[in-house]
């Protein structure tokens, strides 16, 4: 039998994610507060626990609601991944369970986004999307991690950009976030994509605290680099990375990365979770090997399967972006992210 809990309200949660090997920071409560807040998604929590007892495994998910993508289940919304954190072996029953509940039409389908390969191996769902998913081990020691980036990409462009003396700030600040931001609209207004809301990392700084970390780099007074770090324990998360075109030459986002990467060292981390990768973008994920970070696979999971989506609409989509003007990209993004998650 499973029973549904609020993980933002029961006292339990925290005890289960500071001691589960497989919980990350996509499981905190501030993670999921920032959704809640941002987004207006409501999280809950599936268990075999009682209420009276403690909380001995849960899978988290987000009750998404929308009136123009209709209403899901998922696990969870803008994570890279999302282990159940129960035993491989009861995840089959408690994923049916889940799964009559969507079928007495609570909701459209049931996404899960493991990481670990035995979450993987024990899904009763069908794969609806797959990606590329990159990790550093950093156990080894600084000299030994910086001699097995790669030569020209990552290690001249660090050295490249300590020569330019690139002023570097870290923190969660409100002028770091704005910094950040307008980063980001840069950035995906390269690629002809709206932005994610600036609610969305104010939320992310409030509820997370220090586990959060922007940092930016600046020719003089410009910002010409950014990346948002999250930490969990050992793991030190890069979640996003913008930049200014103009001046990638100079190395920004890789002397960041490797500030960062110093600091989750100094910390006690052991991994820098990279994130996930889609298959059509080659190039970043080239970029991550070249830091040295193992690349593996990442599925997401559905049931009912998904359908596949007509080639014309996926075109239509990408022509209706490119027709948007570039400064209603950014309104766009406020208005249609929550309904695309």
């Amino acid at each position: 039998m499973l029973n549904q809990i609020d993980p933002l309200t029961d006292s339990r949660w925290a005890a289960l994610i500071d001691d589960h090997a497989n919980a990350s920071i996509f499981h905190t409560r501030g993670w999921l507060d920032a959704l809640r807040r941002t987004y207006g998604y409501r999280p809950l929590a599936f268990t075999t626990s009682p209420p009276d007892q403690p909380l001995r495994d849960a899978i988290v998910f987000c009750d998404v609601r929308s009136w123009l993508t209709g209403r899901r289940l998922v696990s969870l919304p803008f994570s890279d991944h999302c282990d159940p954190l129960i035993e491989a072996g009861q995840l089959a029953a408690a994923c049916k369970a889940i799964d009559d509940e969507r079928r007495r039409g609570r909701w459209r389908y049931v996404e899960l986004r493991p990481r670990t390969p035995a979450m993987q191996r024990a899904l009763p769902f069908d794969v609806c999307d797959d990606y590329c998913f990159h990790i550093l081990d950093l156990r080894p020691a600084e000299e030994k991690l910086f001699a097995r980036f790669h030569r020209t990409a990552t290690q001249h462009m660090i050295r490249r950009a300590e020569r330019e003396r690139l002023v570097c700030e870290e923190g969660h600040s409100e002028g770091l976030l704005r910094a950040f931001h307008s980063l980001v609209a840069l950035t995906r207004r390269r690629h002809r994509l709206p932005p994610q809301p600036f609610a969305w990392f104010q939320h992310l700084a409030t509820t997370l605290g220090d586990a959060m970390t922007v940092r930016i780099a600046s020719l003089g007074d410009s910002p010409i680099a950014g990346i948002v770090t999250l930490r969990h324990r050992r793991t030190m998360t890069f979640k996003y990375g913008a930049s200014d075109a103009r001046f990638h030459r100079l190395g920004g986002m890789q002397l960041l990365l490797w500030r960062a990467i110093r600091h989750a060292k100094a910390l006690g981390c052991e991994t820098m979770d990279f994130g996930r990768s889609d298959r059509t973008h080659t190039s970043l994920a080239v970029f991550k090997d070249r830091w040295g970070a193992v690349r593996s696979d990442l599925a997401y999971w559905r049931s009912p399967p998904r359908r596949p989506r007509p080639v014309w609409v996926m075109r239509s989509a990408e022509q209706a972006l490119r027709l948007v003007p570039a400064p209603l990209l950014s309104t766009a993004g406020r208005l249609l992210y929550r309904h695309v998650a």
